[in-house]
């Protein structure tokens, strides 16, 4: 039997009214990062954390914390999801730091022979108990496949990726991710080219694999004008070395 054409548009027009501002909601939602961002405004600078500010504070970032622990990321973009998760992550960072500060040297310290930091089962998000290890590795990585995010996440050392002094946003994200990466690859104390040998962070060691086209690729994308040209000027010749990592604290 076919259906009036009148009705199947009012029905089609019902439809849409009962099903479309659900899908447009989920897609719209956005998650306060606010009180990140005045903490990081306040307590980081050129990419040094001043923990002390932090732990005078402590109760404004717990107050952040127990904000993303209502967060739905499911309700979210994709955007506004990984800039939900790689917040979470530097937030819960500084929050392990501050369990032991002012007493560690590292990040480290605050492990054991048998587990490391980023495996404490500390982090609240939906609904569970995670560690550190289970947003970037089993969350952040996997799902979203950017090598960017490298850049962008913060393990509190020296030679990490600088925090940046403002939150990550689902409308900001590409700038903020390319600028990061941008900022971490030109900056002569983590990365190096002499004569044919480009010297890098055991950053694009430990992850190599999320580099798809190649670490020499993404030095030439995300490089200076001088430098990109220095590289392909060495052509295949070129050779990776992988310098050592500073764990020492990022602090003041």
């Amino acid at each position: 039997m076919r259906l009036p054409i009148a009705f199947v548009v009012i029905a089609g027009f019902i439809a849409f009214v009962l099903t479309g501002p659900v899908a447009v909601g989920w897609s719209m939602e956005k998650v306060d990062h606010g009180l990140f961002g005045e903490l990081l405004q306040k307590y980081v600078h050129n990419g040094t954390v001043d923990y002390a500010g932090f732990k005078a504070e402590e109760n404004e970032l717990d107050r952040y914390l127990q904000h993303l622990e209502g967060v739905q990321p499911q309700k979210l973009s994709r955007n506004e999801q990984l800039a939900f998760y790689i917040n979470a992550y530097n937030a819960y960072t500084i929050k392990l730091v501050l369990t032991g500060y002012p007493n560690i040297k590292s990040i480290k310290d605050l492990g054991t022979f048998w587990r490391s930091p980023w495996k404490k089962e500390f982090v609240r998000l939906e609904g569970r108990t995670m560690t550190l290890d289970d947003i970037e590795h089993g969350i952040i990585r996997p799902r979203f496949q950017d090598p960017r995010i490298h850049f962008a996440v913060n393990c509190a050392a020296r030679s990490c990726p600088p925090l940046i002094s403002e939150p990550y946003g689902g409308d900001t994200l590409d700038q903020q991710l390319d600028g990061v990466a941008k900022a971490f690859v030109n900056d002569p104390e983590r990365n190096d080219l002499k004569d044919n040998t480009l010297y890098v962070s055991k950053i694009f060691d430990w992850y190599g694999n999320d580099f798809k086209e190649g670490i020499v690729a993404f030095f030439i994308q995300y490089g200076s004008a001088d430098l990109r040209s220095r590289i392909q000027g060495i052509g295949d010749g070129i050779k990776v070395q992988y310098l050592p990592y500073d764990w020492t604290l990022n602090g003041k």
